[in-house]
């Protein structure tokens, strides 16, 4: 069965905001949380509403479905959105309101898995190369385990203790009596900083973070068509998942550069084609550039400044592979400058045959119209 369409599970428009996309995921998530509701098919609604919030309530990977769809969540290429647990992670009921309002519920164990960040590149190309498409090779800051402690934090030969304080919680308590009852609030253990370890001997590579940063080569392939501000996401080389988590994805945003002739909009190409009054006025066949190389052009006699030639296919592919765009040309007819003395002669010889009149009727009445305005009537 097709995937639903994420503003249509939440019932949001496109247009919805972050606190509308969150009131509507809270409703369904109340509705359908397989702790509060056993009916047939209420886990799989609350696992879909869940998949559409961890992707409409992120900003980057809400931009990244706005682009690409449900193809980009397949893992690799453009989709893909991590985060957080399989098909039957749901949680229990109170992690919804610790979700929204933080605390009141479970504590959360500081030792679990937990995925790493997810990291973003700027990979500017050439006008062509997004057009065509490339395989490339980049350099990416990225932290790692460290080779030296394995990602403990620890000196080798040492271990690391339970933090005392919170007994490996990573949380402590507080208890305030209030009106309405004793109420405990819960804060970072600052003994540990919410790790619940205590590293007595620091390893000296890392400084006891149990990573450190590199530059690491990660290959990409660039899909033909890919456009200004397009990413790409590049499954698990985000950084490294902690307490054995997975690693974050990386997001690597397209800058173009621009081309000197070419102008991209979309799918199309366009471009000012220059031509001399005699090849407007008589007509010819030229060869004009494009991406794909040079193609013939049969001028009409008579063209006129402005006008526009389509070269069917000559365009950028589609990116989701929905076929190619075209090239449109504009003609811009050049007025001669530093004229001979027999050129002049010439012209003038023209005009006084008549050469400024016009046998479109159209452009005949621009000229009537022109000649009125000095004459007053």
């Amino acid at each position: 069965m097709a995937k639903r369409d994420y503003y249509d599970v939440l019932g949001v428009d496109k247009g919805a905001s972050k606190d509308e996309i969150k009131k509507s995921y809270r409703k369904l998530a109340r509705k359908y949380h397989p702790d509060v509701n056993k009916e047939e098919g209420a886990a799989e609604k609350f696992k879909e509403a869940k998949e559409a919030y961890e992707v409409l309530s992120d900003d980057q990977k809400k931009a990244q479905y706005d682009q690409f769809g449900h193809a980009g969540a397949q893992g690799q290429g453009f989709g893909g959105f991590g985060g957080g647990g399989g098909a039957q992670d749901f949680g229990g009921f109170s992690d919804i309101f610790d979700m929204f309002f933080g605390g009141g519920g479970r504590s959360r164990d500081p030792n679990a898995p937990q995925q790493g960040d997810d990291l973003q590149y700027t990979l500017i190309l050439d006008f062509e190369e997004a057009i065509f498409g490339k395989e490339t090779d980049i350099e990416v800051p990225k932290e790692e385990e460290c080779d030296t402690c394995h990602g403990s934090g620890a000196k080798p030969g040492t271990k690391v203790d339970t933090c005392s304080h919170c007994h490996g919680s990573g949380q402590l308590n507080q208890e305030q009596n209030t009106p309405f009852g004793r109420v405990v609030n819960r804060r970072v253990c600052h003994y540990c900083n919410g790790t619940g370890k205590i590293i007595p001997e620091k390893c000296e590579t890392c400084g006891g973070a149990g990573t450190v940063n590199r530059k690491k080569k990660i290959h990409i392939d660039i899909p033909a068509g890919i456009d200004e501000g397009q990413q790409i996401r590049v499954a698990g080389k985000g950084d490294p998942g902690k307490n054995g988590g997975p690693a974050g994805d990386l997001f690597v945003v397209i800058r173009v550069r621009k081309h000197d002739f070419f102008v991209r909009e979309g799918d199309h190409i366009f471009c000012e084609l220059p031509l001399t009054f005699a090849q407007a006025a008589l007509g010819d066949e030229i060869e004009v550039p494009t991406v794909h190389g040079k193609v013939k052009l049969r001028i009409p006699a008579g063209t006129q400044a402005g006008k526009t030639f389509r070269l069917k296919g000559k365009g950028a592919p589609n990116v989701h592979g929905r076929g190619q765009g075209d090239q449109h040309i504009k003609v811009k007819v050049m007025t001669p400058t530093n004229l001979s003395d027999k050129q002049k002669d010439l012209l003038r010889q023209f005009n006084e045959l008549g050469g400024n009149e016009s046998t479109d009727e159209q452009e005949d009445n621009i000229f009537q119209r022109f000649r009125k305005a000095f004459k007053g009537d």
